[in-house]
C-alpha cells in the first residue's frame, strides 16, 4: 500500500481512521538533546531530510523557529527521474525529502535532528512510515558537510546507546548529491490542506507533538514557500 497520489491519500486517510495501530505509530519520543552539535554561526544553513511522506516533514519544519524555509522534494536519485509518479514507483532510488533552510544563530543542525527522530517519524522503520510503503519513504538523513555528517552519526550512536528506541534506528546517513523540489501541488499541503483526511490522521498529530515537546521551539505560524525569504 503506497500514497501513490493524492486520490490514494484520500482514501487511504479515509479508512485508517479507525486503526489504533496506525494511530500509535504517530506517538512522539521525548528524546535528550545531541551530545554533540554544530557551534552557532552567521548565515544560514541547509539540512535535508527524508521520514515518509514529506507533506509531514514539511508541516513541521515549517513551525519550528528559525527555520526560513522549508522545501518539500527528492533525494537519493537522479535529477531526470525526479518527479513524483516516477519517484512513486520506488524504484529511482529517491527519497521524499524534505530541504530545511535555517538560521544556524535561533536553531542548531542538532535541535532540528532531535525534532526529526522525536516528533517528525519514526525511525526505526525500514522502508515505511505508517501507511505509506517503499524504499521511497525510507529514514535518512543526506548530509551536506562533513560536519553535519558528524553531528548525525554521532547522535544516531547515542539514542541506539542510550536505548531511546525500542528497536535500533535504521536511518541511513549519506552524503547530499542532488535535491529537487516537488511539484508545487505538493508545498505547503499540511498548511493549505488541514482537513484533507490524510493529513488530518497521519500528519496533524506531528504538529500537536511538536508544540508539546518542543514549546520553546514551536512557531505557531508556519513560514510557507510560497512566503519564504530564502
Amino acid at each position: 500500500m503506497t500514497k501513490s497520489g493524492l486520490l490514494g491519500c484520500l482514501a487511504l486517510g479515509g479508512l485508517l481512521f479507525s486503526s489504533p495501530l496506525a494511530l500509535a505509530e504517530e506517538q512522539a519520543v521525548r528524546l535528550p538533546s545531541p551530545s554533540i552539535d554544530e557551534p552557532a554561526h552567521a548565515g544560514s544553513e541547509t539540512a535535508v531530510f527524508a521520514g515518509g511522506c514529506f507533506w509531514g516533514v514539511q508541516g513541521v519544519f515549517q513551525h519550528v523557529k528559525g527555520v526560513t524555509n522549508a522545501v518539500s522534494g527528492y533525494a537519493g536519485g537522479s535529477r531526470e527521474t525526479a518527479s513524483y509518479e516516477t519517484v512513486s514507483s520506488g524504484k529511482t532510488g529517491h527519497a521524499e525529502s524534505v530541504k530545511v533552510t535555517f538560521d544556524p544563530k535561533q536553531v542548531s543542525y542538532g535541535k532540528l535532528l532531535q525534532i526529526f527522530f522525536s516528533v517528525a517519524h519514526n525511525p526505526t522503520q525500514l522502508n515505511y512510515q505508517g501507511p505509506d510503503r517503499g524504499t521511497q519513504y525510507r529514514s535518512a538523513i543526506f548530509v551536506a558537510s562533513d560536519e553535519q555528517k558528524k553531528v548525525a552519526q554521532a547522535y544516531v550512536a547515542q539514542l541506539d546507546q542510550t536505548k531511546a528506541f525500542p528497536k535500533p534506528i535504521v536511518t541511513k546517513i549519506s552524503g547530499l548529491d542532488g535535491f529537487y523540489p516537488a511539484e508545487a501541488y505538493h508545498q505547503d499541503f499540511l498548511t493549505l490542506n488541514p482537513t484533507y483526511p490524510y493529513i488530518v490522521y497521519n500528519d496533524m498529530p506531528k504538529i500537536d507533538n511538536l508544540k508539546a515537546i518542543f514549546p520553546a521551539d514551536f512557531k505557531a505560524e508556519p513560514v510557507l514557500v510560497s512566503k519564504a525569504k530564502s
